[in-house]
């Protein structure tokens, strides 16, 4: 059974929504209101990787109506959270997980969020019950940019970004993140943080 998670407004309180000049590994984007892609109209994106080659990263707030267990073969059952990862290998299932280097293999994103490892050492985690649902969320595909992309969709002002933090990924309610964020952040912002997603319906 999933433990309560505290409500975003909770964990906002303590973050800086702001314009860094260069996005970072560990670091979300959020959306602007009028970003004018479909694959990421209102989306928060966790990045696991930003180096010169490029971007790879994570949609927070898309869930999946799926089971794990009817979605994933030959593992115990498990009760866990997923995702819409983003539009790249869609046929694929990634993890962001808070167990660290108990799954080898694991790639710190920042402090208490890792990606990846052994999905063997995982399934004997899960059977032991040394994983819960909360630890861990698995995303079908990724969000992922050719080098120099991100920051060119920066510079046209598609994106906001600001710092995270691992309680942000395994101890909040995220599915209404980009409406909270867009609350918060006022001004012409909060005017969409209640619009419907078809403009006609307003």
């Amino acid at each position: 059974m999933l433990f309560a998670k505290v409500p975003i407004s909770y964990y906002l309180r303590y973050i800086m929504i702001r314009n860094f000049t260069v996005p970072a590994r560990g670091r979300i984007l959020i959306a602007e209101p009028l970003l004018g892609d479909p694959n990421f109209d209102r989306t928060v994106v966790l990045l696991a990787d930003h180096n010169a080659e490029g971007t790879v990263g994570f949609v927070l707030n898309r869930p999946v109506d799926l089971d794990f267990d009817e979605l994933v073969l030959d593992f115990p059952s498990f009760d866990a959270a997923i995702f819409e990862g983003g539009p790249v290998q869609e046929d694929n299932l990634f993890f962001l997980h808070s167990k660290g280097e108990l799954i080898p293999g694991s790639e710190e994103i920042m402090d208490g969020v890792y990606w990846g490892g052994d999905l063997e050492i995982l399934k004997e985690m899960i059977a032991l019950e040394m994983v819960a649902p909360g630890d861990i969320k698995f995303f079908l595909g990724y969000s992922g940019w050719s080098a120099g992309q991100l920051n060119d969709e920066l510079a046209s002002k598609s994106w906001l970004v600001a710092e995270s933090h691992s309680d942000l990924i395994f101890n909040t309610e995220i599915e209404s993140l980009w409406s909270t964020i867009m609350k918060q952040l006022g001004g012409d912002y909060a005017l969409w943080h209640n619009a419907p997603m078809d403009p006609s319906l307003n």
